[in-house]
């Protein structure tokens, strides 16, 4: 008798069906890559803005889409220190005069000047003599607020306001007022 061989199923037919699998998850991996991936923006207001990935622009709340946002606001600047010197001078209009004081409630030429670069954070010194020989000579035309102007041979002291007014503290029974900036003969304006 003859030998029959079992019919083994068609192996050409097998290696197609294959390769169609492997094409199939091939072509499908290739389709996902070149779908848009979902990912929308989010503002972190001081930080950033990110793409989040896995989220859709409609699942973002509005107040942090980043058109939302509002830009922050410029800080604050912080006042020149002539300024702040100024300021704590006009602040003590009307305090009494007595001599060699340097507040804060009572006053003499000097220590008025003193007391007012003290509060912007400055140390200058004490006596009208030695503010005369401190800080930067300026012109009357260059004069800014907080700059010590110096009268009488460098006997007195006053603190350039602004506006061609300084405030000063003249003499006993005169509290501390404002003057015209050449109501006394003016030596030198000295800027610390």
């Amino acid at each position: 008798m003859a030998k029959h061989r079992l019919q083994q199923p068609n192996r050409g037919m097998k290696s197609a069906r294959g390769a169609l699998i492997a094409g199939s998850i091939t072509l499908g991996a290739m389709g996902m890559a070149a779908a848009p991936a979902m990912a929308a923006p989010i503002t972190v207001p001081g930080v950033g803005t990110f793409d989040i990935p896995g989220v859709t622009e409609g699942q973002i709340p509005n107040e942090l889409k980043p058109q939302n946002i509002l830009p922050q606001a410029a800080a604050p600047q912080a006042k020149p220190v002539g300024q702040i010197a100024a300021d704590a001078a006009v602040s003590k209009i009307g305090s009494p005069y007595v001599y060699g004081a340097a507040g804060p409630d009572a006053f003499d030429c000097s220590g008025l000047v003193y007391w007012s670069h003290q509060q912007a954070g400055q140390n200058i010194p004490r006596d009208s003599y030695g503010q005369l020989g401190g800080g930067t000579s300026v012109s009357a035309a260059d004069a800014q607020p907080g700059d010590v102007v110096i009268y009488n041979g460098g006997g007195h002291a006053g603190i350039y306001i602004g506006g061609g007014q300084v405030v000063h503290s003249s003499t006993e029974g005169v509290p501390v007022a404002k003057m015209g900036l050449n109501d006394q003969s003016v030596l030198d304006i000295r800027r610390y």
